[in-house]
């Protein structure tokens, strides 16, 4: 791991494509994923049976692949950081293969309490568990996804857990001891560098797209205001729900008519999970239903694209007069954080509680539940009609708990956790 000047060098595993796809789409984003999120149709799904079993030995040997990659060039005393749910196994299998070595695990998602994570076979709960484990220091982005975790420790494995709660956004949560070692728990909410992202929002391409998505949604008229989301098409973004509430507010309330569009940015997300495609096209579809409903020769009210553009993403932030970001589950949610910082004048943020951003910034935002349409319009307009002085105000206030964590202090205090 390079930083602060030095070189960084990447280097390439060669996983077999079978092995490639039953471990990362097959385990690690059609299995893992919605548990941890706990967005599974349980009338249907899941169904554990030959073809899981298939899938999670390929997750083991893909794991194998990264412990042996990682043991090769991990000394003892050596720090390690392994990312995410794709790689639960490996601190284990690395631990296995290099003892000494300081090893750290972080969790981007939210982590899923012990009835709903009981649901996986319970040897394969348990060989996840225990995977993990084998870190010194396990690493989550709010303390509600700690404690789920710590919360599993004791159900699935019946390890010995002690706790150390704070109302503290960052911090310890507790200690797991498990097969004769001791493993840390803590909380590093990541936030954003502020001064970065302004300075690429600032750049000539992002001035084009800004240019572009003005003249396209407020078509020269005085006063419209716009209500901006940015998101992957994932199913935990709760895209289809947000377009409802939009919705409900034109239909609440005809006054907005004309005055408001809904720029609904949204990036392509995992398109090999069939879930994924099937929820793509219901919101496009939705999309088109209110435009029918409610447009008219001078005003569409979605403005809807589905595709990659970084640059016109940042240009819909600075624009923006309300930020829309209302996830079923997110681990933190990066946008809710950018957005008010980018925000030329001042940005409303409607948020769901069930973001891990809401414990960092909630205190600023419009905090919504998340199944909710009408609460969820009802903020909307709220956030509408909020005064310029309280959006800056409110902008102001995320902006300093967002740089307070921002990505070097977050990974800073994860390598202090390996420090020994």
């Amino acid at each position: 791991m390079g930083g602060g000047g030095e070189d960084t060098s990447v280097l390439m595993l060669d996983i077999p494509p079978d092995v490639f796809e039953g471990a990362y789409n097959g385990i690690a984003n059609s299995v893992l994923w919605f548990v941890q999120h706990m967005l599974y149709d349980t009338p249907n799904q899941p169904s554990f049976g030959t073809r899981f079993r298939a899938d999670w030995a390929a997750y083991v040997a893909y794991n194998e692949a990264f412990a042996d990659a990682l043991a090769e060039h991990a000394a003892d005393g050596s720090r390690v950081l392994v990312q995410d749910y794709h790689l639960s196994l490996a601190p284990r299998l690395l631990r296995e293969r290099t003892p000494g070595a300081r090893i750290g695990h972080f969790s981007h998602t939210p982590w899923a309490p012990p009835a709903y994570f009981g649901m996986l076979p319970d040897d394969i709960a348990a060989a996840i568990l225990d995977g993990m484990l084998g870190a010194d220091h396990l690493g989550f982005l709010a303390g509600r996804w700690a404690d789920a975790f710590l919360d599993c420790c004791e159900s699935v494995l019946g390890a010995p857990v002690s706790r150390a709660r704070s109302d503290e956004a960052g911090g310890s949560r507790g200690r797991i001891t498990y097969r004769g070692r001791t493993t840390e728990v803590a909380v590093h909410p990541l936030g954003v560098d502020a001064e970065s992202l302004r300075d690429r929002a600032s750049q000539e391409d992002v001035r084009a797209s800004m240019a572009a998505v003005l003249a396209a949604a407020r078509n020269g008229r005085d006063g419209h205001q716009l209500i901006v989301r940015v998101d992957r098409t994932e199913l935990s973004k709760n895209i289809v729900r947000g377009l409802l509430a939009f919705r409900e507010l034109l239909a609440s309330h005809p006054e907005w008519r004309g005055r408001v569009s809904h720029l609904a940015f949204a990036y392509p997300s995992r398109s090999g999970v069939p879930e994924y495609r099937a929820y793509t096209e219901r919101v496009l579809r939705t999309a088109e239903e209110i435009n029918g409903e409610f447009g008219t020769a001078g005003w569409q009210p979605v403005l809807l694209e589905v595709k990659d553009d970084y640059s016109r993403s940042l240009a819909a932030c600075r624009v923006a007069d309300v930020l829309l970001i209302n996830p079923i589950r997110d681990g933190m949610n990066l946008v809710a954080e950018e957005g008010p910082i980018l925000s030329d004048g001042g940005c409303a943020l409607v948020l769901s509680r069930e973001a891990g951003a809401a414990a960092l910034i909630g205190d600023y935002a419009l905090l919504v539940n998340p199944y909710d349409v009408s609460a969820t319009a009802r903020a909307l307009h709220e956030a509408l009609c909020m005064p310029a002085q309280e959006r800056r105000r409110r902008c102001a206030g995320i902006t300093a708990a967002a740089s307070g964590a921002a990505p070097a202090r977050w990974l800073a205090d994860q390598l202090a956790g390996l420090a020994g």
